[in-house]
């Protein structure tokens, strides 16, 4: 049975186009932002970016003052999503709860990476906008290197483009976007 796509959707269609990595983008303004649990890494992983040459832009986040995630993240999330940054960064304790809320808004892909390697795979096949990271659970150096290889990667698009156009779609016109096998 054929795949049903209606034609009225109105999304974002560079997650299906952008396929240069990070790191050659012209346009290098970065988000980031955690909650008390993942700020001392955040203040690492923002001087890491800037050393890249990225404009880091910070949502918050403080060691001493409790923080709700969802308020850091909704916020950081949606800038992205209009497209005022390239991309985000989130962290919090664990990443979870942020990495929740942040992928809560309209066009945002948010992955929770442990290593670089979900970094690359995040990045090629689902074109994450959002990287995000456990304060309490990286360790700086393996962080570092997550980011790295975050910014490094490129879209492969193809198949994965297909599979990420289905996400949108469903997200941004739910009615008769998928259609039963």
């Amino acid at each position: 049975m054929p795949e049903k796509i209606s034609t009225d959707v109105k999304m974002d269609t560079t997650a299906l186009t952008q396929t240069e990595d990070y790191m050659s983008a012209s346009f290098r303004k970065v988000a980031i932002g955690s909650d008390h649990g993942g700020a001392y890494l955040k203040e690492e992983v923002k001087k890491f970016l800037q050393l890249q040459g990225f404009e880091v832009t910070d949502f918050g986040g403080d060691p001493e003052v409790s923080t709700d995630y969802p308020d850091v993240a909704f916020k950081l999330a949606e800038a992205v999503s209009r497209g005022e940054f390239l991309f985000g960064v989130l962290l919090c304790g664990t990443g979870i709860g942020i990495s929740i809320a942040a992928n809560k808004v309209k066009g945002i892909r948010a992955a929770l990476c442990f290593t670089s390697t979900h970094a690359r795979l995040a990045r090629a096949h689902n074109n994450a906008n959002i990287l995000v990271l456990g304060g309490r659970t990286t360790g700086r150096e393996v962080a570092l290197d997550i980011v790295r290889a975050f910014i490094e990667e490129k879209f492969e698009g193809g198949r994965h483009a297909r599979r990420i156009g289905k996400i949108l779609e469903y997200e941004f016109n739910k009615r008769d976007s998928i259609q039963d096998q």
